[in-house]
């Protein structure tokens, strides 16, 4: 019997790596509340992403939850209906009101204009997502925000270590969120970030993230226990000797696939980066087209069936479930593009892990029969 195949499968260094730091913990005897690894690897973890100031949290979607409260909690927040739940959940838990606008078919990012149109005196934010990975666009954005006088908040769960021409992606916007959950290209287990400019907004941010405490005595803000782990913290230090590698060795699969895909009829594949950007090959998504010899789903099935899970990468869009579905916004003839995408997008298995073997099997299970 052939093993399974999963969507992805995170990366886990040699667990005799791993165990000096946890003797380190256990002879410190500090779990948590900023520890020296916390303390370690914010300082790493920023050097590395050629960012000027990192909060780390237990879990991406704290972070975008702190984030949101850190630029002001009322009114409208635009975004996408094309993402995983937790970027509409984080505008709903600070009692904003997500505004949803069409996506882009080459990017599967927010449209700009669509952003512009959608725009009111309520609106406060907007909340693009590099999706799988890919820049939204940025220059046309910041424009946007800043003629409109509109905070901008990136969701960045699928940008570790992506840049485009002005380096880092994390540092576009306001405030970028990162997600470090074991599903992405850098995990610490569970973990989170938010990249910020200033030191002032650190401290703010460090202090919504530890309940609100300035001090032993002081509390100043109605914060969340979103603290990072001593543990998770220095698994992301270790993670950190590996990560180029991890995204050399996603690069290849990609490439892999995209031969492939290039030879295989009513099979289409996102364009890789342009030049000037690095990509981080956070996801592979192909689009089934209706010229296929299946239909999208058929195909997801099929692959089941043979032992390869692929995932539906997003679909159904946020839209469609019960708490956004009465939004003016969640209509689906306001959102063509997006509405499309759903129904073709599938995701193709991709982990460093992943052989040639495995490879070779995802590859024919693609193949007209």
């Amino acid at each position: 019997m052939m093993d399974e195949i999963f969507v992805t499968k995170p990366y886990l260094p040699p667990l005799e790596d791993f165990t000096p730091y946890l003797q380190e913990i256990w002879d410190s005897g500090i779990l948590s509340n900023c520890g020296p690894f916390h303390t370690e690897f914010e300082r790493q973890l920023a050097d590395y992403l050629g960012v000027p100031h990192i909060s780390l949290f237990n879990n991406g979607t704290i972070a975008l939850v702190t984030a949101l409260q850190a630029m002001g909690n009322d009114g409208e927040v635009i975004t996408t209906p094309f993402s995983f739940v937790a970027t509409s959940h984080a505008i709903m838990w600070n009692r904003q009101t997500p505004v949803f606008v069409d996506i882009e078919p080459d990017s599967m990012n927010l449209d700009p204009d669509q952003v512009e149109a959608a725009i009111t005196p309520n609106t406060r934010a907007i909340v693009p997502v590099h999706c799988y990975g890919n820049v939204a666009r940025v220059a046309d954005f910041e424009d946007i925000a800043r003629r409109h006088g509109l905070k901008l908040i990136y969701d960045a769960a699928h940008a570790f270590g992506v840049e485009d021409a002005q380096g880092s992606v994390l540092n576009h916007g306001d405030l970028s969120t990162l997600s470090l959950h074991a599903t992405k290209v850098f995990n610490t287990f569970e973990g989170g970030a938010i990249i910020c400019k200033t030191a002032e907004m650190k401290d703010m941010i460090d202090k919504l993230k530890n309940f609100g405490h300035e001090g032993e005595t002081s509390v100043v803000a109605t914060g969340i226990n979103g603290k990072m782990s001593e543990i998770n913290a220095a698994f992301g230090l270790l993670q950190l000797k590996h990560i180029d590698g991890i995204i050399d060795r996603r690069a290849e699969i990609s490439a892999r696939y995209r031969a492939a895909i290039d030879a295989i009829h009513g099979l289409d594949y996102l364009a890789p980066a342009l030049g000037g950007q690095r990509p981080n090959h956070a996801y592979f998504p192909v689009l089934v087209r209706p010229d296929y010899h299946m239909s999208r789903d058929e195909l997801y099935h099929w692959m089941k069936s043979n032992g390869v899970h692929p995932r539906r990468y997003f679909y159904p869009l946020i839209t469609e479930f019960d708490m956004y579905k009465g939004l003016p916004s969640a209509d689906p003839a306001n959102l063509p593009i997006a509405t499309s995408m759903a129904d073709q997008v599938l995701c193709l298995p991709i982990y460093p892990d992943l052989t040639e073997a495995d490879l070779s099997r995802i590859i024919d299970l693609l193949q007209p029969k």
